[in-house]
């Protein structure tokens, strides 16, 4: 009986001791901030137009909206241009997302297209004008460069320029539209 109550405490002692509460730990993973985008304000709505005299003619909408708590914009675009002598007919929907550019100058601009391009811009902002100057991208159409202005014409009325070069050209004027806001913000 003495060997077993020796044995019953030599277990008792090889027992942990009960823990003591310990607060839970709490992970936090710090946020960027949140981008400054006000000086775009003006282009979130919906808008919708067609191309100038000197252009191919054509209708074009465009959408622009804040998404994931501010965080983000997106340009949502069709455009429709009917055929030229030199240029076939061009139907095309393109989706950007817009984000700022890590380095803290400016934004970015990643583009998805319709016909499986994908490109990448600078964006610039200089009192009423944006200007999306190509970067590359993932697949951005080969030795061909696109660019684009945004331009505030009027309260509710927008001025868009597309500018191409072809591989070794220069940039020339492929198309120029006047949109009105359908929606406003």
């Amino acid at each position: 009986m003495r060997s077993l109550l020796m044995v019953l405490l030599c277990m008792l002692g090889a027992l942990p001791a009960p823990a003591k509460d310990k607060p839970p730990v709490t992970y936090r993973i710090p946020l960027p901030p949140k981008p400054d985008y006000e000086p775009l304000d003006w282009l979130v709505g919906e808008w919708s137009g067609k191309t100038g005299e000197r252009s191919p003619q054509g209708e074009l909408r465009l959408v622009i909206s804040y998404d994931l708590d501010k965080r983000f914009m997106i340009f949502r675009e069709e455009v429709s241009l009917a055929a030229t002598p030199t240029v076939p007919a061009t139907n095309e929907s393109w989706l950007g997302i817009l984000s700022p550019d890590p380095s803290g100058k400016g934004f970015l601009l990643r583009a998805f297209s319709s016909t499986g391009f994908i490109t990448r811009y600078r964006v610039t902002v200089d009192q009423g004008a944006v200007s999306l100057s190509p970067e590359g991208g993932e697949e951005p159409p080969p030795g061909w460069l696109f660019r684009r202005l945004l331009q505030r014409l009027d309260v509710g009325e927008l001025g868009e320029t597309v500018q191409v070069a072809p591989p070794n050209k220069s940039f020339f004027d492929y198309y120029t539209a006047k949109l009105t806001r359908k929606s406003p913000q």
